[in-house]
């Protein structure tokens, strides 16, 4: 289980950017983007899995959101579609580069980047990417566990980082 206190104090050091940076109509989009982030990049480094009762929720959690942040929604499905489908194409290609869970919270990960910007989905990928390599790579070799490498962490990294530049 993971304790409570491993979640709070990096949701509000990240929530305090949030309400700084992220456009008034963007900022529930922004706090719900930093907890999610922690919350399950806390559960896939310790766990090196993203499980199905913590991704999926966030489909209509992302959905509720962008609806009071006034996002298209078409936009928002189509940039969900978009993302998972690259998403599932790199995990059936190469499973070992990507799990289940991974793919799963590209879908609304996906519809934040699109709601932002179109140009935010690419950009998202890189970013993710790069977190990915210079970041979490290093933190999980060092726990020298086995499996794969978190990528749910720069996912949601890309996926704040787009939030608090919207507008």
């Amino acid at each position: 289980m993971v304790h409570p206190l491993w979640c709070a104090v990096p949701t509000a050091a990240l929530w305090w950017p949030s309400t700084l940076l992220a456009p008034p109509r963007w900022l529930p989009l922004a706090l719900l983007v930093a907890w999610l982030g922690v919350l399950l990049s806390v559960v896939d480094f310790r766990h090196r899995r993203l499980p199905d009762a913590m991704t999926l929720p966030a489909y209509p959690l992302v959905g509720l959101a962008l609806w009071w942040a006034g996002a298209d929604p078409w936009r928002a499905v189509a940039g969900a579609a978009l993302f998972f489908g690259f998403h599932l194409a790199v995990r059936l290609l190469a499973p070992s580069a990507m799990g289940g869970g991974d793919v799963k919270l590209a879908g609304p990960v996906g519809a934040v980047l699109a709601s932002v910007s179109w140009w935010a989905l690419p950009a998202g990928a890189v970013v993710a990417s790069a977190v990915t390599l210079v970041v979490v790579t290093p933190v999980a070799a060092s726990r020298r566990r086995a499996g794969g490498v978190p990528h749910g962490p720069g996912l949601l990294t890309a996926a704040w980082l787009a939030v608090l530049s919207a507008g």
